[in-house]
């Protein structure tokens, strides 16, 4: 007998059903039932009773005056070491390592904690002895945790430490993110050998809340002994530090889909840090930030290490608005413009070379708001439909003729490298986005112009020539298009419309605004620009035909 139609000798049957997708992972209940998660979970649960006992004992005993401080510091030292001691001789046996990963890591994480009240709750330690002696006894842990291959163990040391470590300094200050800080530094060596992306959020996430929150402390306070400036640099630091923890681990695990969170947390505390400080150290201070971010960029463009492409895109959102964040600090005013339209301008060279649609989009963002703080300050609309009440100054005569020529140069870059990356297609098939480019690209080339004639005479007359010379450039931008586009349909039509908004200005603008000899020299110029062009663009087509 035959197979049936469209099934051939030997083929598979075709399947009824679609085939399952992938397995789902075990359940909270499976988890539970396996052998040893009972004694797991009373470990690590009693690992983290023990150290709100030890946090208790440093802090509130005071109040029954059981003990006194220094005996409750040298008692929960000793509580610390023999925890951590008990726990390394409990791993020498394979029946007691569960057990002992939890005791080694409470013990490590009491020293850690006894240093820190020994440090800012009873100041027995100056803070610089202090901090490197959490940084060798946090570095001993969780290089003991490495050596063991126990992610939680690490874990633990570090979310056991930055949770209970604020109850012993008395809130967020400045002296509890040096130590979260130093936590974080003793995670860098393992990070490094392991790919742990746990243990890199355990170990970022801290200082960047800390830092954030001892920042906004600081913007609300009132008190003259406030030291903002030494929170703003704090901030940075722990920009920068996350930034280069989030890399590392990173640079690890490519797929590390945590990681460029933690990036995005990482620019916060840098970016607050700036209204902590003056107008100009502020961009200081942005700027710095961007740099540690372009260094991410760079490293992976160079080929040094190779990075998640989300995480380095999101290196390269930061920077972009570290930069925004810092020419809004530093330029203002009419000089705004031209600086955001130069930042967008350099972003959209490097997106036409590297065809990067995030380069791309940072471009066309300071292009935005560069056109935006145009209209407003640099070359405003009023300012090429009145003539000037008095002569303006040179200065502004230059930053309008810069911000016009800049705006151009923008719109022409962004166009071209929005096709070469694919994202425009060409004014074939789209002409809406190219006849606005050209629009805006036309605005700014009339500031520019009319800038010339203001230039040679800053009053009425000035004025007048100015519109005099914009109207004749209109009629020969026109002229070269349509010659150019003889058999290019969209510079074809280009140059007709641009004919034709020649001609309203002439009619709608020039005509009325324009008096004696300049309306002349406008209807005069326009006129044998469009003869010529008319007669030339006719002989082409002769030609052609």
């Amino acid at each position: 007998m035959g197979a049936p139609m469209g099934q051939q000798w030997g083929a598979p049957p075709p399947q009824l059903f679609p085939p399952a997708g992938p397995p789902l992972g075990p359940t909270l209940w499976q988890r539970l039932s396996k052998d040893g998660a009972g004694s797991r979970i009373l470990a690590w649960v009693g690992g983290a009773v023990t150290l709100l006992g030890v946090v208790l004992l440093l802090v509130l005993a005071i109040q029954r005056g059981y003990l006194g401080p220094l005996s409750r510091v040298l008692l929960g030292a000793a509580l610390g070491v023999g925890l951590a001691g008990t726990g390394m001789r409990l791993h020498r046996t394979p029946a007691n390592r569960i057990g002992a990963l939890a005791v080694a890591a409470t013990g490590f994480a009491v020293v850690y904690l006894d240093l820190v009240a020994a440090t800012t709750l009873y100041h027995y330690l100056p803070s610089w002895l202090g901090l490197l002696a959490g940084l060798l006894v946090a570095g001993a842990g969780l290089l003991l945790a490495g050596r063991w291959d126990a992610e939680l163990f690490a874990v633990f040391v570090v979310v056991g430490c930055a949770v209970c470590a604020p109850v012993l300094t008395g809130g967020f200050k400045p002296l509890l993110l040096g130590f979260l800080l130093v936590l974080m530094t003793a995670t860098s060596p393992v990070l490094l050998r392991r790919r742990w992306p746990g243990l890199a959020l355990a170990a970022g996430v801290p200082p960047v809340v800390a830092s954030t929150v001892t920042i906004l402390v600081a913007r609300t306070a009132t008190h003259p002994d406030t030291p903002k400036t030494t929170a703003a640099m704090l901030g940075v630091a722990t920009t920068a530090l996350v930034i280069a923890l989030a890399t590392a681990a990173a640079a690890r695990q490519p797929d590390g889909d945590q990681l460029p969170g933690l990036l995005v947390g990482a620019v916060v505390p840098g970016l607050l840090a700036a209204t902590l400080v003056p107008r100009l150290p502020a961009a200081g201070l942005a700027i710095v930030v961007c740099g540690f971010l372009l260094v991410v960029w760079l490293v992976d463009r160079s080929g040094l290490l190779e990075l998640p492409r989300r995480f380095v895109t999101v290196a390269g959102a930061g920077s972009a608005l570290a930069l925004f964040q810092a020419t809004m600090l530093a330029a203002q005013g009419r000089g705004l413009a031209p600086v955001l339209l130069g930042e967008a301008l350099l972003f959209g060279l490097l997106a036409w070379r590297s065809r990067g649609t995030g380069v791309l989009v940072a471009s066309a963002g300071f292009g935005l708001a560069g056109l935006l703080a145009a209209l407003v300050h640099g070359l405003p609309i009023v300012y090429l439909l009145q003539p000037p009440r008095y002569a303006p100054p040179l200065g502004t005569l230059a930053t309008a003729a810069g911000t016009g020529l800049l705006l151009t140069a923008v719109v022409a870059v962004l166009l071209v490298a929005a096709t070469k990356a694919g994202v425009l297609p060409g004014p074939d098939h789209q002409p809406g986005p190219w006849l606005t480019g050209a629009a805006i690209g036309l605005y700014g080339a009339s500031g520019a112009v009319l800038t010339v004639g203001l230039l040679i005479a800053p009053d009425r007359a000035g004025f007048l020539g100015g519109h005099v010379l914009v109207t004749i450039s209109w009629t020969v931008t026109a002229l070269v298009l349509l010659l150019r586009g003889i058999d290019h349909l969209p510079l074809r039509v280009t140059g007709l419309v641009l004919t034709g908004a020649a001609l309203a200005k002439l009619v709608l603008f020039d005509l009325a605004s324009l008096d004696g000899l300049a309306r002349v020299a406008a209807f005069l110029g326009a006129g044998l620009v469009l003869l010529a062009a008319g007669t030339r663009y006719a002989r082409l087509v002769a030609g052609r035909h």
